[in-house]
């Protein structure tokens, strides 16, 4: 994929926030700290699109960019940080929920997952919605440099075994070499390619604020 713009449109908590326009949105899930602005920004080939933060959950809102005024990437926010606040942990699940249901543009979410943890409560929620929505998933394992690749297979059998995907299903990614990059926008354009094009922008009208 050629880069040529990646530009910030706007920051929403629901639906009466999101971008007008029909052009097609890929989004990014993940637990704070995940690597998620990391994973956009080595994308889209820019230092600092995305903001990152030495406190993970800080970015509580739906922020989208444009890239090459072509599609959409959709950062939502991080998830199961023990310091966000109740209410904000509370607010995500009917943030999220109501992006994945009522957002048509919507054609793929990336859903990453680090090499190091068990997934939880959250992710496998997610893989339900998405199963549920019949939205395509493009599964990530992030920060595989931080583990040998002779010690991979041991460090990702339970993330195979909580979520039930299989190994080739996911793609390996690390911000500090770039593996993976590539394999993530081939995936990303395959949805892109596969889908229409844009939809009405009338379509989001009349969602849940």
């Amino acid at each position: 994929m050629l880069v040529k713009t990646a530009t910030f449109i706007t920051s929403a908590s629901g639906a009466g926030g999101y971008p007008p326009g029909g052009l097609p949105e890929i989004a990014f899930a993940g637990r704070s700290n995940v690597g998620k602005s990391s994973l956009i920004n080595v994308l889209v080939n820019r230092r600092a699109l995305v903001r990152t933060s030495s406190t993970p959950g800080r970015t509580q809102l739906l922020n989208f960019f444009a890239v090459n005024d072509e599609f959409m990437l959709v950062d939502l926010p991080g998830f199961g940080f023990a310091k966000v606040p109740l209410a904000v942990k509370k607010a995500w699940g009917p943030m999220v929920r109501t992006y994945l249901e009522q957002r048509a543009n919507l054609r793929a979410l990336v859903l990453l997952f680090d090499i190091r943890r068990v997934p939880r409560q959250e992710e496998l929620q997610l893989l339900d919605w998405l199963e549920e929505l019949e939205i395509p998933t493009i599964p990530v394992i992030t920060k595989v440099d931080k583990v040998g690749r002779s010690h991979r297979h041991r460090q990702i059998a339970p993330i195979l075994e909580a979520t039930g995907l299989p190994v080739d299903a996911f793609s390996f990614f690390s911000a500090v070499t770039k593996e993976g990059r590539d394999e993530v926008w081939e995936r990303i354009a395959t949805v892109l390619e596969e889908s229409p094009a844009a939809v009405p922008a009338q379509e989001d009208s009349g969602g849940v604020q």
